[in-house]
């Protein structure tokens, strides 16, 4: 059946929109898998890898926003804890499976750092062109800052206790260190108390204090409803959750196995690719999403999105992701991070709940935020 004229509009209107981009990179997933089938060089492996899993995770981030809108705020919470940062976690278990602790910890500190220093700065300066200022608000975003804040404090403890009484932080070179018992047990009771946490502030932002918070809802109505193709059901719903979720595991597959040969090959470091290139492949689709709601003027729901993805990878991704190694992997995985990570997540914690303490922000701000994005990845790079 020939498609009409609106129809072939509405299409196109999706696939260029904020959330329909992320579709037309569908065709590098079956070119990955043949890539990778015909033993292709590893840097186009690499690459082309990289950009199958964005359409396969924004497919993941649709899916779960519709569970959630059908399952109510309290079960549709869990829902987003549950799938919100799948394409990372999935990422990250090959990663273990294959014995790149480092990489693994370099790309959740740079989810992290992506997300509040990258993602809020892009949104803070699109959403401030044109604009004096925008406003947003003040407590939920302390709310979230301040859980950021308690990662920083736990995440930094075994690397602490490392340094006083065992053999010192690892070298951004490294592909896996063996920390010894000692300091893996403290780092599985660190995700423990992280995991509680975060389980608290999922009570208060959807029971107790829910009133602060946008509606996961809210992330919906940046598309067009109608390229969209309306609400779906559940089975569909489920159904294109299982495809997404096993086209992540392929991609993140060939990714993952591509990225030792890669980084030999680019002259990049493994850390580098870690902290830079897998953390912003992993959110592509939920970052893009960010800037163009603070684009029309939302900037409660970007700086949700911004802190408070950035605050579920450090208080729920980076404690299963440890609890995970005890199962798969040479060993388990100690949360002893670098010094370059340490002192970038410690600063942009710091600049973050400084930047977000008064509700308000201009596209000044943003750039400031972006600035020192650039200058991390740049001594990322060094490193």
């Amino acid at each position: 059946m020939n498609k009409t004229p609106e129809g072939r509009s509405g299409l196109a209107g999706f696939l260029l929109s904020g959330s329909g981009w992320p579709y037309l990179l569908v065709p590098a997933i079956p070119l990955a898998i043949l890539l990778d089938l015909a033993n292709a060089g590893p840097v186009l492996i690499f690459f082309i890898s990289a950009a199958g899993v964005i359409p396969t995770a924004a497919l993941m981030g649709r899916a779960t926003e519709e569970l959630a809108e059908r399952a109510g705020p309290g079960i549709g919470g869990l829902l987003n804890v549950t799938f919100g940062n799948a394409p990372e976690l999935i990422i990250c278990l090959f990663a273990l499976e294959a014995g790149l602790q480092e990489v693994v910890k370099a790309s959740l500190i740079g989810s992290i750092l992506g997300n509040i220093l990258l993602v809020l700065g892009a949104a803070m300066f699109i959403g401030g062109l044109g604009r004096e200022r925008q406003f947003f608000n003040r407590a939920a975003a302390g709310a979230q800052s301040s859980m950021l804040l308690l990662a920083v404090v736990a995440l930094a403890m075994p690397a602490i206790f490392e340094l006083v009484d065992g053999q010192g932080l690892p070298s951004p070179s490294d592909e896996i260190v063996n920390f010894g018992s000692d300091v893996e047990y403290l780092s599985l009771g660190v995700a423990g108390v992280l995991i509680l946490t975060y389980i608290a502030g999922l009570i208060f932002s959807l029971r107790t204090h829910r009133d602060l918070f946008n509606p996961a809802a809210a992330v919906l109505e940046e598309a067009d409803d109608k390229g969209r193709g309306g609400p779906w059901s559940v089975r569909k719903s489920v159904g294109a959750l299982a495809i997404a979720g096993a086209g992540v595991g392929v991609m993140s597959e060939i990714l993952v196995g591509s990225v030792s040969a890669a980084s030999s090959s680019i002259g990049l470091s493994e850390f580098f690719i870690g902290a830079i290139v897998i953390a912003i492949v992993g959110n592509a689709a939920e970052h893009w999403v960010a800037v163009a709601v603070a684009a029309k003027d939302k900037m409660d729901l970007a700086v949700n999105i911004a802190i408070g993805s950035g605050a579920q990878i450090a208080l729920f991704a980076a404690p299963v992701v440890v609890v995970a190694s005890f199962l798969i992997g040479p060993h388990p995985m100690a949360l002893v991070f670098n010094g370059f990570e340490l002192g970038a997540l410690l600063l942009s914690v710091l600049i973050a709940i400084n930047i977000t303490n008064r509700g308000e922000s201009t596209w000044f701000e943003g750039i400031q935020l972006l600035a020192c994005y650039l200058v991390l990845a740049v001594a990322f790079f060094f490193a």
